[in-house]
């Protein structure tokens, strides 16, 4: 397969996945933070592919020069519907959606010409409904909305981040089985593999199912490539290697928070980080094939993870 990132020849995501496990990237708001951008938005990471793309690269740029080899798009939070509130038409915020997938293409390239040797691969992100809500639901799930209806939210954007040929979607930070079920079928036919991913805490759902069941809906679609957690508390991450390695069969994928807590009416981060290059060691060693980080989690704990894993 040739490379769209690298322009090399290099094996897919799935095939390296069976022979190894693939260091994913940390946390793309927090390294926008910390360069100095406010996402204080309803549109967070994602008003940046319209406002100033050139810092989502750089942001891409960080995790690969930290030893990643996934990238994963700024995407997440975009929408039709949520750039629609903004005032950006359809027309234009498919081109956003697209862009997304460029800019972490650009940084491939940049990080290939800076020496990198390792094959690099970008993913689509697709978060769940809550997230174009932007009220925190992405992390209850239960919207009152039908499967049919979920499939009918997602398939659009789907389609458009699978048409700028990403070499896998990020189905990511799921909250809920139903809308788990509604991916799966949103991603039929779009000819990219993907991977489904959901938040959980204490070893269920955000919305309450148990495991079982959510990563059943995955088992036997040929789309899904990989199946695990991400968003989570890194206590809960063990739990749910085990569960989506039995149930499915396939590869484990698992990029859990740091571990503080956020304060909403404060809006500040509290406690202590509790995610280091062990932790990443023991999922390896429990079955996790794809691993990296998601809030709180920075190029420095990428690397450390690149050393270890």
């Amino acid at each position: 397969m040739t490379s769209s990132t690298s322009g090399s020849t290099r094996p897919g995501l799935a095939e390296a996945l069976a022979a190894g496990a693939v260091v994913l990237d940390g946390g793309m708001s927090n390294q926008l933070e910390a360069s100095g951008y406010d996402l204080s938005d309803e549109l967070w990471s994602a008003r940046l592919l319209a406002d100033r793309p050139e810092a989502i690269t750089d942001a891409h740029l960080a995790y690969f020069d930290a030893g990643a080899s996934v990238a994963i798009t700024a995407s997440y939070q975009a929408s039709f519907e949520g750039f629609g509130r903004r005032g950006i038409g359809r027309a234009r915020a498919a081109r956003l959606l697209a862009l997304s997938v460029e800019l972490a293409r650009e940084a491939a390239r940049r990080a290939r010409a800076a020496g990198a040797v390792r094959p690099l691969w970008v993913a689509a992100s697709a978060g769940p409904y809550g997230a174009m809500l932007a009220d925190g639901s992405e992390y209850r799930g239960r919207y009152g909305l039908s499967a049919g209806e979920l499939e009918r939210f997602h398939r659009p954007r789907l389609e458009i981040l699978a048409a700028a040929a990403p070499d896998a979607l990020a189905l990511e930070t799921v909250p809920d089985a139903d809308e788990g079920a509604a991916l799966v079928r949103a991603v039929r036919g779009l000819g990219v593999p993907a991977w489904l991913s959901y938040t959980v805490e204490g070893g269920r759902t955000r919305a309450g199912q148990s495991l079982e069941e959510a990563f059943a809906h995955a088992a036997e679609a040929d789309e899904i490539i990989a199946v695990g957690v991400n968003c989570c508390a890194p206590e809960d991450v063990p739990y749910a290697i085990g569960v989506a390695a039995r149930v499915t069969g396939k590869p484990v994928v698992v990029y859990p928070n740091s571990g503080e807590a956020w304060d909403p009416r404060a809006r500040v981060w509290t406690g202590r980080s509790r995610f280091g290059a062990g932790h990443a060691v023991e999922w390896r060693d429990a079955g996790a094939r794809l691993i990296g980080g998601c809030c709180r989690v920075g190029p420095q704990g990428i690397a450390e993870i690149a050393r270890v894993v």
